[in-house]
């Protein structure tokens, strides 16, 4: 059985104010053309398809005609709802579209029930893990904590069990979208974390010939069953080296398999430039970056005039500016954005703590309440978007 992973389409998003429709028109062609090109007998899709739960109409149009054409090339699709997706708008008319051979899975209590597809060596069964919100799912799965790790270990035995009932042979594929350990972020992933922990051992998984993953947006080997496939376009500056592919899986009778990265169509590259603002309009070396997205970071001792617009100059695609000045005094004239840079919400709402009590941080209780309340944020949105 020779299969497609990918996932984190993010139809609608956009790249720093850009749009990134026609990137993503182009990744799409990218996908059906290899489909034909390569003899693939399944494609996966592990979460994250559209960007935001209301996805803009041209997100929609474009995901609408991505189907059709999967469809018509009579290669079946399975695909799961991720975290920024409306699990209940991406899964309306599943039913219906199954007849065509797009499988849609975005309601957690179908998880041990699989897409069963068949090849010359047998049966291969395909369970969609939808991206599971510990708090609204842990009384499908009677978890005594809502913790990912708790709520996916319960999905997964659901999964075992289905698999032992199945005819000796059955090769099986679980599609999950989840933060798992060792994965490397990047800046452009929604924030999971519950309870203070998002990340989930590889182990849960353990009993399945393959996992696909998503979420992470950069492609990657978790275990040699485990796998990110990344996003298909790079979302954030952060995301610069990343090389964007997708997994192309051959699992043979016996539940071996062997993966080969198929590169993605990368509309412009990425460039972080750091220096001056005359060095880096200067400098001979940087030209090759002058049709790139770029990212400066000016050190300039003091802000130069009109900087985007002297930068555009001679990078035409320049879509942020950073400013870190070079001074002795650097941590106290250091910029808001800075401090703030790379941590996390509740890393700063502790931050703010120790600022007002003259550097004195929440203690262990305090941390547990805010951690609670940044819960409770969470899963406040979550109902409000399924009651919605």
């Amino acid at each position: 059985m020779r299969f497609l992973h990918t996932s984190d389409w993010h139809l609608g998003r956009s790249f720093h104010r850009v749009s990134m429709l026609d990137a993503q028109a182009a990744f799409l062609d990218h996908l059906v053309a290899t489909v034909r090109e390569r003899d693939v007998d399944a494609v996966l899709v592990a979460g994250d398809v559209y960007d935001r739960a209301v996805p803009p109409l041209a997100a929609v149009e474009l995901f609408d005609e991505a189907l059709h054409r999967l469809a018509a090339a009579d290669v079946p699709t399975v695909m799961i709802s991720g975290n920024h997706d409306s699990a209940r708008r991406l899964g309306v008319a599943a039913g219906l579209i199954e007849r065509a051979g797009i499988h849609l899975r975005t309601d957690p209590a179908g998880c041990a029930t699989p897409v069963v597809l068949a090849d010359a060596d047998g049966e291969v069964a395909f369970y969609g893990l939808p991206y599971l919100e510990p708090a609204l799912v842990k009384d499908e799965f009677k978890a005594d904590k809502a913790r990912h790790e708790t709520v996916l270990a319960a999905a997964m035995q659901r999964v075992r069990e289905d698999l032992a009932d199945r005819p000796a042979g059955t090769r099986s594929v679980v599609l999950a979208h989840a933060f798992v350990a060792g994965g490397e972020e990047s800046d452009s992933e929604r924030d999971i974390t519950v309870g203070g922990v998002a990340a989930v051992p590889a182990e849960v998984f353990h009993g399945v010939d393959y996992v696909a993953l998503g979420h992470l947006h950069g492609c990657q080997t978790i275990t040699e069953r485990v796998r990110y496939s990344g996003s298909p376009l790079a979302y954030s500056f952060s995301e610069t080296h990343h090389r964007k592919t997708m997994w192309l899986v051959d699992l043979d009778a016996g539940g071996g398999l062997a993966a080969e990265r198929v590169d993605c169509p990368r509309p412009r590259p990425l460039a972080r430039l750091r220096g001056t603002l005359e060095d880096l309009l200067a400098d001979p070396a940087l030209a090759r970056h002058e049709e790139s997205f770029v990212e400066a970071t000016l050190t300039d001792a003091l802000r130069p005039a009109e900087p985007m617009a002297r930068m555009a100059e001679r990078f035409p695609h320049t879509l942020s500016l950073v400013f870190e000045p070079e001074r002795a005094d650097q941590d106290t004239l250091a910029s808001y954005a800075q401090r703030l840079r790379g941590r996390s919400d509740h890393q700063i709402a502790e931050d703010f703590v120790a600022h007002v009590r003259g550097g004195t941080g929440p203690d262990d209780h305090e941390r547990a309440v805010l951690r609670g309340a940044f819960d409770d944020v969470r899963v406040d949105a979550g109902v409000r978007e399924v009651a919605g």
